[in-house]
Formats: structure tokens, C-alpha cells, sequence
């Protein structure tokens, strides 16, 4: 058994409170992981909410990175010191959508259940009381316990911050554009929303050769943040919908090919969904609270050979695309750096929480020493 401080809610809508818990030793197939990084996702500030209900007591966090501690039996491809990122997706292998090679669209997860695959739990409370881990990972802790196919090895050199992107936001951005939507060089292209996943959609069309990059947000200096990785053009959003869109329109010669959407409002899917030109794809990334509807005009859809696309976590496949996203970022590719504008710790999370609210800054991470 190990002591560790994790991050726990107790109740949705109340704040994350720091504990000290008891965390199992790893099992046959299962490595015992100490956390350098966890950023701080919208998905977490979700949870913590209560837009998406959760079970609860849970330690919280999905995008983790750290080092491996210790392997139980069996464990064949991970060793104690490697550096691995945290999937928060470990696939059944079993269901149509992993038989059929999509393991992001896995049917039956066992990270849906915040369990260890065989339903047990790795994380006890001072009184014994089981507390579970989000996804299965429960980053936003000193060291976890996860699956051997949750922790993806990653080359050395690589900031544990960074790493930890690329378990979630990088993952995200960069794969709507390079697997969901497969974009192609001189393609036009919009992202709407510059937190950390819609910046890593810029990166994304940076890396795929966009000819037009046109970022937006309401926040002026996101705009410098998204030029800084690749985008060509800046527009503030504002709330004047018809304006922004004709301003987009100018800016990309009637309308962007691919437009993302990655704040996960329903404003903004639907301003994603009607600045599309004939033939055009808007694919939305960001993820709203689970009763939200949009709506758009389904004749001009048809009419227009339009798209829209839902991309859950980049069609990841993490065995494969974390090393690969790894090595983008060591070639000097994929500035997965710039996202990071604050590093703060475990006590701080509430002010994260606050300052991800307000729409303020970009990927926070808590980092472990």
C-alpha cells in the first residue's frame, strides 16, 4: 500500500477537496504510476459541475503523465523508470468498434465505470471506504494504478507537462484534424474556441499544410496565442452571429472547408454548422452538458453536400498516436509547449476551476514533485 494526495469530489457542484488516501499495490497486468503532470481539462470542470454526472467519492483527473514505480505480474511492455502518458480510454478489445480496429469508439470501456477492468477499485479513504478513479486514472494525484494498456510509453526528453497533453487535449485537437477529418494541404480552415483543445486543432492544421487558418475567440490575446502556432488569421467572436459569420466568409473566400468547433456550446455549434460553404465539414470536438440540443437548417445541409462530424478524443488509437504525437513535438512539429500558460499544484485546483470557468488562459497543469 502507498499514501498518496489526490484531488477527491465528493458531491458535483461542491469543491474538490485534497485528501490523503491508500493506493493498492498493482496486480497481475496493472503498473503502479507517480504523477508528474495533470492538466486541467474542461471535461474535469464538467464533473466537478455536475454537467456530467459522475458516481462519487472520485479522484479526479484524466490527462496524466508520469514514470513508472512498479509492475505487477505479467506486464510485458513497460518497465519501472519509463515515462508513459495515461490514456483515459483503455478499450475492451471485444465490442464491433475494437474488433473493427476503432478503439476510440470502444462500446464497453471499463474507464466509463472509473474501475480497474475486473470492477475493482486501487484507491481507499482513511475509514476503508472505496473511492474511485476517473476513468479509471485518476490523474489529479501523487501516483495512480492503471491497466497495463493505459499507460502508453513515451520517448525520454519529453516535459512531463507536454506529456500529459498528449494524453488528452493534444490527442483531442490535433486528431479531429488529422483522423477525423483527414485535412487536406491547402484546405481552409476555421477553429472556434482557443482553449487547449483548439489550439491543438490549430497545431493540427499547421501540421496538415492549411493554406487559411482563422482562429476565434472573444478573448484578444488567444488570438496571439493561436498565430504563435500556425494559425494565419485572428477574428473576434462576438455576439453578433450574422457579423461573424460574414467576417469568416471574407477571410476564407466564402467560408472555411473544415471549421471545429472546441468550446462544446451550442452557440458556437450552430455558428460552426452555418458559416460552412457548399460542400464544406464542421466538425465538432468540444463536449456540452449532456441535455443540450443545437439546431440548423437541414435543406441548405443537403442542399449544400455539407457535413458535420462528431470527434470523440481524435479517433485516438494511443498506442499509436501518443508516440507518434511524442516524436512531432521532438522533431520541433507540434508545439504542444505554447498551450501551457500556468503550472500550478494540488491545492490550487479551485482557483483552475475558476479561472477555466471564466475563460481565462490556456491548459493550466498541476505538476508533482
Amino acid at each position: 500500500m502507498t499514501a498518496i494526495r489526490a484531488a477527491v469530489l465528493r458531491a458535483a457542484g461542491e469543491p474538490a477537496a485534497v485528501e490523503r488516501l491508500t493506493l493498492a499495490e498493482p496486480r497481475a497486468g496493472e503498473v503502479r504510476v507517480r504523477i508528474l503532470a495533470s492538466g486541467v481539462c474542461h471535461s474535469d470542470l464538467h464533473v466537478r459541475d455536475g454537467d456530467w454526472p459522475r458516481p462519487t467519492p472520485l479522484a479526479m483527473g484524466h490527462e496524466g503523465a508520469g514514470v513508472v514505480e512498479a509492475v505487477g505480474p505479467g506486464v510485458r511492455s513497460l518497465s519501472v523508470g519509463q515515462p508513459v502518458a495515461l490514456s483515459w480510454l483503455v478499450p475492451c478489445g471485444v465490442c464491433r468498434s475494437c474488433r473493427t480496429g476503432r478503439v476510440w469508439a470502444c462500446l464497453d470501456s471499463p474507464s466509463f465505470r472509473h474501475r480497474m477492468p475486473d470492477g475493482a477499485t486501487v484507491l481507499s479513504a482513511a475509514d476503508g471506504a472505496q473511492v474511485l478513479s476517473y476513468c479509471g486514472i485518476g490523474t489529479m494525484a501523487e501516483a495512480t494504478v492503471v491497466p497495463e494498456a493505459a499507460a502508453i510509453a513515451l520517448p525520454d526528453g519529453l516535459d512531463p507537462s507536454v506529456a500529459a497533453l498528449i494524453g488528452c487535449c493534444v490527442s483531442t485537437g490535433v486528431g479531429a484534424v488529422l483522423k477525423t477529418a483527414s485535412v487536406p494541404a491547402g484546405a481552409s480552415v476555421a477553429v472556434i474556441g482557443l482553449g487547449g483543445v483548439g489550439l491543438s486543432c490549430v497545431i493540427g492544421a499547421a501540421i496538415a499544410g492549411a493554406s487559411r487558418i482563422v482562429a476565434l475567440d472573444r478573448v484578444p490575446a488567444k488570438l496571439d496565442a493561436a498565430r504563435a502556432v500556425g494559425a494565419t488569421d485572428g477574428l473576434i467572436s462576438t455576439e453578433d452571429r450574422a457579423a461573424t459569420v460574414e467576417a469568416l466568409r471574407d477571410l476564407t473566400d466564402g467560408g472555411p472547408d473544415f471549421v471545429f468547433e472546441a468550446i462544446g456550446r451550442v452557440s458556437t455549434v450552430e455558428l460552426a454548422i452555418e458559416c460552412l460553404p457548399l460542400g464544406g465539414t464542421a466538425i465538432v470536438v468540444g463536449l456540452t452538458p449532456f441535455e443540450a440540443r443545437a439546431s440548423f437548417g437541414v435543406y441548405p445541409l443537403v442542399d449544400g453536400s455539407r457535413r458535420i462530424l462528431g470527434s470523440n478524443y481524435g479517433f485516438a488509437d494511443p498506442a499509436i498516436d501518443f508516440p507518434r504525437y511524442a516524436a512531432m513535438h521532438l522533431a520541433g512539429r507540434l508545439p504542444a509547449e505554447r498551450l501551457i500558460d500556468r503550472r500550478i499544484g494540488l491545492d490550487d485546483l479551485e482557483g483552475a476551476f475558476d479561472r477555466l470557468r471564466a475563460g481565462q488562459g490556456l491548459r493550466q497543469v498541476l505538476v508533482f514533485d
